[in-house]
C-alpha cells in the first residue's frame, strides 16, 4: 500500500458579523469566512487540523464522512468522543482517510453550531489513477446552508433554557453563504459561476443545512450523478436532485444550452402537515461566457419540485446503485450475525416536576425504539469506555421496538409516544455483521423523512419501502449486487429503510438522525465495536491534550 501525504491546516474560530437579508449578526466561524476553507486530498492522505476557538463557547469538529479507522478520538461528537473544545484553547485532529474518494465535508458537532461552522473536503484520486468518468474540464463546491435572524446560540440555549423544545427556525437557505437575489439585499452577493458553452463542470454539492431536505435544479440543464458520499455510482441523468442533510453528491454539469443566464434554484421539501415554513428558494446564478443580449432575469428550472412533492422525493431516492466495477468493487455483507428493528419516532418525554412549560406538561423528544438519547456531561462516552469508567452509559439499547403495532397508522394511541431519556449503547463484536431495519412511525401525526448517519463506518443501502417493513416478504426485495454505499440515507416518510455493514472499526461511534432539530430531541444513540485480536485491530491510545470536560 502507497503511503499518503501529510497535510496541515489551522482553523480559528472567531465571531464575526455579516449582514444578510437586511439583517446584521454576529456568528461563529472558520477563518472569517461561511463556508469555512476547503481540505483537499487524495485518497489515503492524512490531515492534521489546529482547531484554536476564539469563540466565547464550547466547539467540536467532525469530519463527516471519514470512517477515521481506529481513531474515534478525532472523530469529534461532544461527549461522545471528546469534550468540547473550551474558549482560548485549541486541540489537533489527525484526520486519517482510507477508502473514500469524492466529495465529504467537515462541520461543527456541538448544539447547532454546524449551521455556520462547516465546509468541504475534496478527497481526489489516488495519485496515478482518474476518476471512472470522463475528466471534467473544471469543478465547483456548492454547500447548501441555513440562515438564522438572532444569533443561534443565544436563541438556541434559550430554548432549552426555558422549556421551549421547538428549537429555531431558520428563515432562508444559502448557497455557499448567500441567500441568492430573491432575496432582501442579497443581488450584489449572490453567488455566480460563469461556465463555457460545450464544456463539462463537477459539481460537489453538499447538504449543509440544519434540518431540512432539499431540492435543487438548474435551469433547462440536466445533471448527473457520479458519486454520493464520497463513493462512486452508476451514473444517474435527471432533471432534478432531492439531498438529505449530511449528504454529498458529485454531479457533472455540461453547459450545453444557449448562452444566457440560469438560476439554480433549491427549495427544502416539506413533509409536515404544518403550513408554517421557510418558502423561499435559495438562487445561484449560472452565466455562460459571450457575446450575447444580457436577458432581464434568468431562466427559472421549470422541473424543480414544489415544496411538498413528495412523490419527487420518492422517486428520486431510488436511482442509486454502485458503481460496482473492477476498480470500485463493493463488499455488501450478506452472512448477517446481528440484526436490528429500530423505529425511529416522534415522541415525548413524561414531565418529572413544575419547571416543564410545553404542551400537556410533557416535553417534545424524538426517540428510537423508544429511547430518546441524552449525553453524558462529566465525561464523554469514548473516555469511559476506554477507562473503563463505570455510570456513564448502559449496554441494553434494544434491538427490537418496546411495543408492536401498526407503525405508520394515522391514527395511534398518546400513551406509547412516551419515551425513557438514556444512554443506552449497543455494543458489538469486531467484524459482526450487522442489518438495521428503520422503521419510520407516525407517533404524534410527526413522520418525517429521517436521513440517519452513521460515524466511524460507511454502509450499504439494500432496501426500503413504504407501510410497515414485513421481514418474510421485504427482504426479498433486497439489493444485493449493487447496493449503494454511503454514510447518510433516509429512512422514507411512513416507511423503512434496511442497511448492512461490517462492524471493523474498534471503539464508540454515534448514530443519528441527521436532521439536528431531531438529534437535539433525542434520535441518536451509539454503537460500540469490541477490539480485534490484534494490535491493527484495535482502538489507538488517545492523543495528548484532549480536550477536559468542565
Amino acid at each position: 500500500m502507497v503511503e499518503g501525504e501529510v497535510h496541515y491546516y489551522e482553523f480559528v474560530l472567531a465571531e464575526k458579523n455579516f449582514t444578510k437579508l437586511c439583517n446584521t449578526t454576529s456568528k461563529l466561524v472558520v477563518n472569517g469566512r461561511i463556508p469555512g476553507p476547503v481540505i483537499q486530498v487524495h485518497k489515503g492522505d492524512t490531515v492534521f487540523v489546529n482547531v484554536h476557538n476564539q469563540g466565547y463557547y464550547g466547539v467540536t469538529i467532525h469530519w463527516h464522512g471519514v470512517k477515521q479507522p481506529r481513531n474515534p478520538w478525532s472523530d469529534g461528537p461532544e461527549y461522545i468522543t471528546q469534550c468540547p473544545i473550551e474558549p482560548g484553547s485549541n486541540f489537533t485532529y489527525e484526520v486519517i482517510f482510507s477508502t473514500e474518494e469524492g466529495t465529504l465535508w467537515w462541520h461543527a458537532h456541538s448544539d447547532w453550531t454546524r449551521a455556520y461552522v462547516h465546509g468541504a473536503i475534496v478527497i481526489l484520486p489516488t495519485i496515478g489513477t482518474t476518476y471512472p468518468f470522463p475528466k471534467p474540464d473544471d469543478e465547483d463546491i456548492i454547500i447548501l446552508g441555513s440562515l438564522y435572524k438572532a444569533n443561534l446560540k443565544d436563541e438556541y440555549d434559550f430554548d432549552l433554557i426555558h422549556g421551549d423544545n421547538n428549537l429555531p427556525h431558520s428563515i432562508a437557505y444559502t448557497i455557499n453563504g448567500e441567500p441568492g437575489d430573491l432575496g432582501a439585499c442579497s443581488k450584489e452577493t449572490t453567488y455566480c459561476r460563469v461556465v463555457d458553452h460545450g464544456k463539462t463542470y463537477l459539481l460537489r454539492l453538499v447538504n449543509a443545512v440544519v434540518s431540512a431536505n432539499m431540492f435543487f435544479a438548474i435551469a433547462k440543464h440536466n445533471l448527473t450523478i457520479v458519486g454520493m458520499d464520497a463513493s462512486y455510482i452508476k451514473p444517474v441523468t435527471t432533471s432534478y436532485i432531492m439531498i438529505g442533510p449530511g449528504q454529498t453528491m458529485d454531479i457533472l454539469l455540461t453547459a450545453n444550452q444557449t448562452l444566457g443566464h440560469y438560476y439554480i434554484a433549491a427549495p427544502q421539501l416539506w413533509s409536515q402537515q404544518e403550513e408554517h415554513f421557510d418558502q423561499v428558494n435559495v438562487t445561484v446564478i449560472i452565466e455562460y461566457r459571450g457575446n450575447y443580449t444580457i436577458p432581464l432575469s434568468p431562466a427559472f428550472p421549470s422541473t424543480l419540485p414544489t415544496y411538498k412533492d413528495l412523490t419527487a422525493a420518492i422517486k428520486f431516492s431510488n436511482f442509486f446503485r454502485s458503481l460496482a466495477s473492477k476498480d470500485h468493487p463493493i463488499n455488501d455483507p450478506l452472512n448477517i450475525t446481528t440484526r436490528m428493528y429500530v423505529t425511529v419516532s416522534l415522541s415525548e418525554i413524561a414531565c418529572q416536576n413544575s419547571t416543564c412549560t410545553s404542551k400537556g406538561g410533557d416535553i417534545l423528544a424524538t426517540s428510537m425504539n423508544n429511547i430518546s438519547w441524552s449525553n453524558p456531561i462529566l465525561i464523554d462516552i469514548l473516555l469511559a469506555y476506554y477507562r473503563n469508567i463505570s455510570g456513564v452509559y448502559t449496554t441494553n439499547f434494544p434491538d427490537q421496538p418496546l411495543y408492536y403495532y401498526n407503525f405508520t397508522a394515522n391514527e395511534l394511541p398518546v400513551d406509547i409516544a412516551i419515551a425513557n431519556l438514556g444512554n443506552k449503547v449497543k455494543v458489538l463484536n469486531y467484524n459482526e455483521v450487522v442489518e438495521v431495519v428503520f422503521q419510520g412511525t407516525n407517533l404524534m401525526n410527526g413522520t418525517w423523512i429521517h436521513p440517519m448517519h452513521l460515524h466511524g463506518h460507511s454502509f450499504y443501502m439494500v432496501g426500503s419501502g413504504y407501510g410497515n417493513y414485513n421481514n418474510e416478504i421485504d427482504p426479498k426485495t433486497f439489493n444485493l449486487v449493487d447496493p449503494v454505499e454511503v454514510n447518510t440515507f433516509g429512512v422514507p416518510k411512513n416507511g423503512w429503510l434496511a442497511i448492512r455493514f461490517v462492524a471493523k472499526n474498534p471503539c464508540v461511534w454515534f448514530w443519528h438522525c441527521h436532521i439536528d432539530r431531531h438529534m437535539t430531541w433525542g434520535m441518536a444513540a451509539v454503537f460500540i465495536v469490541k477490539n480485534g485480536g490484534t494490535a491493527e485491530t484495535s482502538i489507538r491510545k488517545p492523543p495528548p491534550h484532549l480536550p477536559s470536560c468542565n
